[in-house]
């Protein structure tokens, strides 16, 4: 099993995304990038940590490649917006990966490229790293499968992000 650490805005809007691709076994929430140790979920969204928002994925490579999961990490939030993704503003929210060795630090600077290629080289997505992993509280693992189909900011953009999902990358998702 391997793992890939990406951040693209609310990570309960992107954990929701990568739960439903074939090949991911885990998806968890935290906290990377920041200046302090432990970091809690209201010091982050200070905005005052250093920390982006994440997700932790650990995936079989026998059934989808790093490049795979970038390419539908790029194609399922805006990597075209500083510091915010949509409604939610601030470092906390930018689009970054954060690879853990050197293979994934070229395939993350070609992913970036694949995607520029088609988008008119919009991609303000930063590459970021080493870093420590901060887990986020139990409250947000998994929370799309539990408080956050009744909650209105999820309603919102959860929905819209796994519909271009299946539109984009059917061919990925579970069964």
């Amino acid at each position: 099993m391997a793992q890939a650490i990406f951040a693209g805005g609310c990570f309960w809007c992107t954990e929701a995304v990568f739960r439903s691709i074939a090949g991911v076994s885990a998806v968890e929430s935290g906290y990377i990038g920041g200046s302090i140790a432990n970091p809690t979920y209201k010091a982050v969204c200070s905005g005052g940590t250093g920390h982006a928002e994440a997700i932790r994925i650990v995936f079989d490579e026998s059934v989808l490649s790093f490049d795979d999961l970038l390419d539908i990490h790029m194609e399922t939030h805006d990597p075209s917006q500083l510091n915010r993704q949509g409604n939610d503003v601030g470092t906390q929210y930018r689009s970054a990966l954060f690879p853990l060795d050197e293979v994934q630090r070229a395939a993350c600077e070609a992913g970036i490229a694949r995607w520029n290629t088609g988008h008119g080289d919009g991609a303000v997505t930063t590459i970021e790293g080493p870093a420590v992993w901060y887990p986020a509280e139990d409250y947000h693992q998994e929370y799309w499968n539990g408080e956050g189909q009744r909650n209105p900011y999820c309603l919102a953009v959860i929905p819209p992000k796994l519909a271009k999902l299946q539109k984009r990358f059917a061919e990925r998702l579970k069964g």
